[in-house]
């Protein structure tokens, strides 16, 4: 059921009576896709969801990925997984990159019939020979299965955060490929011994974005927030399912 609450204005949230620009990143969209009611008690009322456990290995793959691509963009030179694949591309410098890539900073477009300021952070980027930009996002996992593609239902998240970014691109002017990449770390749990060391396959995983879905849902984001009804769950929201069970009892 509905229900109707007078929120108290708190720094960083959302003040429907404001006039300045309202930050709204990346995954603050797919939260708003996947529960309306935990995404209004995040940016409007300032009771987020309770945070997950940091994935620490996962950001130190990511970090010595970038490392390694940016030697090679440094040099010059062609990055040997894209030489595997037969990829048109190569890992290309940009004045921004570095900013593109800041978690609180990332690529930013003010979306000017709402006032909200999406942004979102990306791993890599890439060019092919028409001169298109490539997103490039970096996963990595443990699976005891090979990974050549997402066809996961949960790895949805995974497609829009890559056209969320290619979308952000573009609004920025860019000239963007619809095919962005995913470079794959799964690691391997096979081997005799640990000896210090963890390894990983790596695959690279195309995937062909589709960004018309994201300004029908930034509008739709906005609409959620200057409301004082507090919205209904999401279907699947088990975090919505836990409140209301407990307060059910």
């Amino acid at each position: 059921m509905s229900e109707y609450y007078t929120p108290k204005r708190m720094k960083g949230l959302y003040n429907p009576e404001s006039k300045e620009p309202f930050k709204l990143s990346r995954s603050k969209i797919d939260l708003f896709l996947e529960c309306p009611r935990c995404f209004y008690y995040d940016r409007r009322l300032g009771t987020g969801r309770p945070p997950g456990f940091p994935f620490a290995l996962n950001s130190a793959v990511d970090y010595l990925l970038k490392q390694e691509f940016d030697i090679y963009r440094a040099n010059g030179e062609n990055h040997p997984l894209i030489h595997k694949y037969g990829i048109d591309a190569r890992p290309i410098p940009h004045e921004d990159l570095d900013n593109w890539r800041h978690n609180f900073t990332g690529i930013q477009f003010l979306h000017k019939p709402t006032n909200l300021l999406i942004f979102g952070a990306i791993d890599d980027l890439w060019q092919n020979s028409k001169g298109e930009y490539i997103v490039v996002d970096y996963k990595s996992t443990s699976k005891n299965e090979k990974i050549f593609e997402l066809n996961k239902d949960w790895q949805i998240g995974y497609k829009r955060q890559m056209e969320v970014y290619q979308w952000l691109l573009r609004q920025n002017g860019y000239k963007v490929s619809d095919v962005g990449y995913f470079v794959y770390c799964n690691g391997i749990t096979d081997r005799k011994a640990f000896d210090a060391k963890l390894e990983f396959d790596i695959t690279l995983i195309p995937y062909t974005g589709n960004d018309s879905w994201i300004e029908k849902t930034i509008l739709a984001a906005h609409k959620c927030l200057n409301d004082d009804v507090i919205p209904v769950s999401g279907q699947d929201c088990d975090y919505c399912k836990y409140i209301d069970a407990v307060n059910n009892r």
